[in-house]
């Protein structure tokens, strides 16, 4: 089956797309039977086979029972995502694979390739760069997962849309005329480009829009917004501990 992994910087939406996908595709119950055609994992921070299929359980809603080897644990799933009919399995910070040994990096490549070829259903592995460094590391699962970029935003119409949208989602009372090229430009730059930042920043001048009653998002109220970027808030965190 061909997988997809979406790789795109922290903070950048990846979780978003995941949600909105489930959102399309909802659990349906049926009489006594219940189906679930998009599952979704995260990777847990120890990336144990174990732990990994702890984690399906509990998404799948199946209690675990105490000293189950893994072997069982394993049929287990594999039982239960057939007969919930799992159509796509989404495995969330998937970079979290490299917190592992390299031995246990080893054997859960080897398991995404076992699922795979056991369910004959697509992954979809989600995560940073660091995600496509684990998968790139197995040639035959580099050949299987085709990779999708989540870059950072730049200036150009689909930010000006973007930005828009937040305008018009905000409840205030006056225009907020933040979708022109300028404006992207300077929220860009000061968001550092991901989508996570800008929404926080967004926020943050919306607040100092009530606050002030100026009622609108421009150039005082971002002004007065107390936010800073990610890098400015890691100089200031590396100030402080020095």
């Amino acid at each position: 089956m061909l997988n997809v992994l979406i790789i795109g910087p922290t903070n950048n939406g990846k979780s978003m797309i995941i949600e909105k996908f489930q959102r399309q595709h909802p659990h349906v119950s049926d009489a006594d039977q219940e189906h679930i055609p998009i599952l979704c994992v995260q990777m847990p921070s120890e990336p144990s086979i174990f732990r990994f299929y702890t984690a399906l359980l509990s998404v799948l809603g199946s209690p675990l029972k105490p000293r189950m080897p893994v072997a069982v644990i394993e049929q287990q799933v594999l039982a239960l995502m057939r007969r919930v009919n799992v159509k796509i399995l989404v495995i969330d910070e998937l970079h979290n694979v490299l917190a592992g040994t390299a031995g246990s990096r080893r054997e859960f490549l080897n398991l995404l390739r076992f699922l795979g070829n056991e369910l004959l259903i697509p992954l979809v592995g989600v995560g940073t760069h660091e995600a496509y460094l684990t998968i790139r590391s197995d040639d035959q699962l580099e050949n299987r997962f085709e990779p999708f970029v989540l870059p950072l935003w730049e200036v150009n119409e689909d930010t000006c849309s973007l930005l828009a949208s937040f305008a018009a989602s905000f409840p205030l009372r006056k225009l907020s005329n933040i979708a022109t090229p300028d404006m992207a430009r300077y929220l860009l730059a000061r968001s550092e480009g991901t989508i996570g930042e800008l929404a926080h920043l967004l926020r943050k001048a919306a607040s100092v829009a009530v606050e002030t009653r100026e009622e609108s998002i421009n150039q005082r109220t971002l002004g007065l917004a107390d936010y800073n970027g990610p890098t400015e808030r890691r100089r200031k965190f590396e100030r402080e501990l020095g």
